[in-house]
């Protein structure tokens, strides 16, 4: 009987695989699992260096503060600390104790252990305190090592999230099964092991080694490997690839850090304005952003929330926070929960904007209900649903069913509608019976305008806009903000983007009209480079540029938010239509002619001037050699060849002493050269952070010569020739 069980063992030993084959197997399985494992490890390694490096940057932010603070402020309320013992002994500010022990403070001289902890009581309150306002500012100027390393952890983090994702649950899904394999196999890795093992351990040994080799040669090598690979890429990237990427999506960086750290920015004042329920109810709101192309902060997440659960409401955020961004979230929110049809009112001048924001922001399908397709546009609207784009004046001549539920109605630049005899105000407000939910925008400071902000929130809520025509004459207080924070929301860009670079960059796409896109065909068809360059600036009249009106309206929002501007051109002649257009709103132009002394002149009764004021300048000669802090609105009238000019250009008013965000516009024409070129700068551009590493001259080729635009303008012509016919 023994040795038919023998001769049995003997038997499924020479079944076996050899020991050189479990070990080769079971080592590479091994291996892998670890490399995977240490991969997603260093995950956590990430988010951990993210979370230090910050808190030590917002800890030195609020030594800085300390630093302010006398230790006599310790005292303030009387009880009893011994300052000058705390003089004596070297300490001077709040700052000096930040790092002290309550053992080193109760060992200096006549202090004792009481005093010690009630001083350290007391500094403890004072960092938490200043900690709640104190926002820690990354900027490309400012490159320091912390920053540096920040900036690092968050590119890694960024690039490795999904992979970390789908690595943890790659582990899920297959370590305990490995590891148990690898356990059976054990068995079959020395002929020690196989000699004193019984047959079924055997046997578990030879179907586990099978088990380990249909995974190896399947998916799941292809992906551990994958995994280990693509993290362990990310952590070879330089700082250099880092800070170039976080100048392109600032944004995004921001978003990921308070993820981590619960945010340095927030909506405290707009929340503390809400009864404590409502603030609770608007927080606890879902939304639904599957669909969004880009990432939303958390200001902007919260402004979606507001807008979505009170249903009518006025956002009035300042000039460079995303309103655009938040309609667009609040349109996809609704659509992922069912909705379908979505309608955005606007001036004529910023439809095709908002059409290229939908499609460029989300997946939202769009249609302009404007021009000589408003009638196709607005059949295709109805039956297929999505966003449809139309100006307040187009609005009357839509053939809209009444029955169609509109799922969220927006009103950009609201000012349009303050007036309830207008008729587009009419228009609007019968529009708006087809739906729940009402979005009126504008980026105006409405509480210094009484009587416009009643009128626009009686659309919303007659009870609230009643109450506040009762204390109208409290508009400048926050009872009054208080009063209409059910249907009013505002956060000023120091609230919420204390931590953000200075710059915010804006492209202003508008369509053509009849003359312009008249005049733009006869300079294509002509040839002439700096015509085509001057589209919507050289048509006969200026009020037919629209350009010109986009110009207007921005040159308004910045008087009303207390800014100066600064309008850039590479033409004379733009310049000078510029500044007849604006009159007394303008100094007087900086061009090539203006002697140096001359120009510091204009800059000097530019600096003196009130807020509103323009400065028009030609982008060669302005754009050098000057510095305009006083600006902070920059509007550039076309796009330039060579984008070193622009960026000149801006440095003028985005450098040190700028204590304000600086605003950029490029105003920019749809289906005209501005398209071409744009594109062509942006490839380039894109190419330029690319290899910038590798090659400083590849910034040799950032510009569009003559034989580029020669091009652009022939395929202009045979694209208008094909539209013609």
């Amino acid at each position: 009987m023994k040795d038919r069980d023998n001769r049995g063992i003997m038997a499924v030993m020479e079944k076996m695989h050899t020991t050189k084959e479990y070990r080769k197997l079971t080592e590479m399985h091994r291996g892998l699992l670890n490399r995977v494992k240490s991969a997603y490890n260093s995950g956590s390694l990430l988010t951990k260096e993210i979370s230090d490096t910050a808190d030590d940057l917002l800890f030195d932010e609020v030594l800085k503060v300390l630093r302010d603070i006398p230790v006599a402020q310790l005292n303030r309320e009387r009880k009893g600390i011994r300052v000058k013992a705390l003089t004596d002994h070297g300490y001077e500010t709040a700052a000096d104790l930040a790092h002290a022990t309550v053992k080193e403070i109760s060992d200096l001289g006549g202090i004792g252990d009481t005093g010690a902890k009630m001083i350290m009581e007391e500094i403890m309150k004072i960092i938490a305190e200043t900690k709640k306002f104190t926002r820690i500012r990354i900027t490309l100027d400012d490159r320091s090592a912390k920053k540096t390393r920040l900036i690092r952890a968050l590119y890694r983090y960024r690039n490795l999230e999904k992979d970390l994702k789908d690595c943890a649950g790659f582990l899920k899904d297959n370590e305990k099964t490995v590891t148990a394999l690898l356990a059976d196999a054990e068995t079959g890795t020395s002929l020690f092991k196989r000699l004193f093992s019984s047959r079924e351990k055997k046997e578990a040994a030879e179907q586990a080694y099978k088990r380990l080799l249909e995974l190896f040669n399947g998916t799941y090598k292809a992906a551990g490997e994958g995994y280990a690979k693509r993290i362990g890429e990310v952590f070879s990237y330089t700082e250099e690839t880092a800070w170039n990427d976080f100048a392109d999506n600032a944004a995004a960086y921001f978003t990921t850090l308070e993820a981590f750290t619960g945010g340095f920015t927030g909506n405290e004042e707009s929340e503390s304005l809400l009864p404590k329920t409502l603030a609770e109810q608007v927080n606890a709101y879902e939304i639904h952003t599957e669909g969004m192309r880009c990432e939303l902060r958390r200001y902007q997440s919260w402004g979606v929330k507001y807008i979505l659960h009170q249903k009518k409401v006025l956002l009035g955020d300042e000039m460079g926070l995303g309103k655009t961004v938040q309609a667009i979230a609040a349109m996809v929110s609704l659509r992922n929960e069912g909705s379908s049809h979505f309608l955005v009112i606007c001036p004529a001048s910023v439809t095709a904007n908002w059409c290229r924001e939908v499609t460029a922001k989300s997946d939202l399908n769009v249609f302009r209900l404007h021009g000589s397709h408003r009638d196709e546009m607005t059949e295709r609207w109805i039956r297929e649903g999505g966003c449809a784009v139309t100006t307040y004046e187009t609005a009357s001549a839509l053939n809209i069913p009444e029955t169609l539920q509109i799922a969220l109605v927006t009103a950009d630049e609201a000012h349009y509608i303050k007036n309830p005899e207008a008729q587009r105000t009419k228009t609007v407000l019968k529009i708006c019976k087809q739906t729940e939910r009402i979005l009126l925008m504008t980026g105006t400071a409405l509480e210094n305008r009484a009587d416009e902000m009643i009128a626009l929130i009686r659309i919303l809520s007659e009870p609230v806009s009643d109450r506040l025509e009762e204390i109208k004459y409290l508009s400048a207080q926050k009872q009054f903000r208080r009063e209409a924070a059910s249907v009013y929301l505002r956060r000023k860009r120091d609230e919420v983007l204390g931590e953000l670079p200075d710059l915010i960059e804006n492209s202003e796409w508008l369509q053509l009209n009849e003359a312009e896109e008249e005049k733009y065909a006869e300079s294509v068809f002509s040839g002439t480079y700096n015509d085509v360059r001057r589209v919507s600036w050289n048509v006969d009249h200026m009020r037919d540029s629209t350009k010109a009106a986009r110009m207007m309206e921005l040159i308004y929002e910045a008087e009303a938010e207390g800014r100066k501007v600064i309008v850039f051109s590479f033409f004379l002649d733009t310049i000078r239509r510029v500044t007849e257009l604006l009159g007394n709103h303008c100094v007087n132009p900086i061009t090539g002619s203006v002697p140096a002394a001359e120009r510091q002149q204009i800059i000097d009764e530019f600096e003196m001037s009130p807020p509103g004021t323009v400065l028009p300048a030609q982008i060669i000669s302005g754009g050098t050699g000057v510095n305009i802090q006083s600006a902070n609105v920059v509007i550039i009238c076309e796009p330039q060849l060579k984008p070193s000019t622009e960026t000149q250009a801006i440095s003028r008013a985005y450098r040190m002493g700028q204590t304000r965000n600086v605003l950029v516009y490029r105003l920019l024409a749809e289906d005209t050269a501005d398209e071409r070129i744009m594109e062509i700068l942006e490839e380039k551009k894109r190419l330029f952070h690319a290899f910038a590493e590798q090659s400083e001259a590849a910034a040799e080729s950032y510009e569009l010569d003559e034989r580029t635009l020669a091009e652009i303008i022939r395929e202009e012509a045979e694209r208008l020739r094909k539209k013609q016919n």
